[in-house]
């Protein structure tokens, strides 16, 4: 079997599993990376002809290369998912991959947003235009309820509801996140500003629109979060987008008394694990205040 057409299978059932859009987009460059590699090293495009050998090798190029480990997983992540179909589908007798190792990663602290940074960035959209008021729900959504900016853009009005959002993650898998009431409120002025300001324009089906009655992107996010997060002075530590606002999220829920467990659900997580590599980067001196807190002997009466 041609490894093109291994991918181009493997692409099509995304499709059907209604991967996103940006998922399928990734594993289609990923894996036409390490198709030319294949040509192009060992003159290799039979899948009968891949062996554990060439994907090391494939590793070991990007390893040369310098590449952070981060990406090197990324791409071997793409693969190791297009072997498990290739054996899935029975193309393979065994699964080619199933002794390869990621490559190490070294440990990254994620600086996330204080609380002042936080009331800052919300606060900074204060008028009472369209624009304005989008942006500031946009940004009390993504710090209030830690859902994905891809999640956030395809939102509809119909997954809103009175104490929650119904949120449609990764696989489509649904979820329900709170809906706090001074989201709510600005929700309220949202609606009635974005009715007013495309009365007379085209907009799409979606709830948060650009000036131009398009669905809201992530790019076009990250831009307004960067633009007002230089404007309030965020610390320059701090890596600006808007998952650094779901890890903002997950560690003060934490702070706040939140169970792990609720945590994972709310956030889409598969498993606890996941949403535990969310708080590594904790402050050693919040742990130590936390702990003083719920301290056996102080908590004993």
């Amino acid at each position: 079997m041609k490894m093109e057409t291994l991918v181009k299978e493997f692409l099509f059932e995304c499709e059907i599993r209604e991967y996103s859009k940006m998922t399928v987009e990734n594993y289609k460059k990923q894996l036409r990376h390490f198709t030319d590699f294949l040509k192009e090293e060992f003159d290799l495009d039979e899948l009968e002809e891949l062996k554990p050998t060439h994907v090391k090798a494939f590793i070991k190029h990007y390893q040369l290369r310098q590449c952070k480990p981060s990406y090197v997983n990324d791409n071997l992540k793409a693969v190791k998912v297009l072997c498990a179909y290739a054996y899935k589908e029975k193309y393979e007798d065994y699964l080619i991959t199933a002794e390869i190792k990621n490559v190490k990663e070294p440990k990254t602290l994620i600086h996330t947003f204080s609380r002042e940074e936080i009331k800052k960035m919300i606060s900074y959209y204060n008028g009472n235009n369209y624009i304005d008021i989008r942006n500031k729900l946009i940004l009390m959504m993504l710090f209030d309820t830690g859902i994905r900016v891809n999640e956030l853009c395809d939102m509809r009005e119909a997954q809103i509801q009175d104490s929650y959002f119904i949120v449609y993650g990764k696989g489509k898998k649904e979820r329900v996140v709170p809906k706090n009431p001074l989201v709510s409120k600005t929700l309220l002025k949202y609606t009635a500003a974005k009715a007013k300001y495309f009365q007379r324009r085209k907009a799409e089906d979606f709830l948060f629109l650009s000036k131009n009655g398009k669905r809201m992107n992530g790019q076009a996010v990250n831009k307004f979060m960067k633009d007002c997060a230089k404007a309030v002075s965020v610390r320059s530590m701090v890596r600006v987008s808007p998952h650094t606002c779901r890890h903002t999220f997950a560690q003060q829920q934490i702070y706040n008394g939140l169970d792990l467990y609720s945590l994972s659900r709310i956030l889409g997580h598969e498993n606890v694990a996941i949403t535990q590599r969310y708080l590594e980067s904790i402050q050693d001196s919040q742990i130590i205040a936390n702990a003083k807190k719920t301290s056996v002997l102080s908590n004993l009466n």
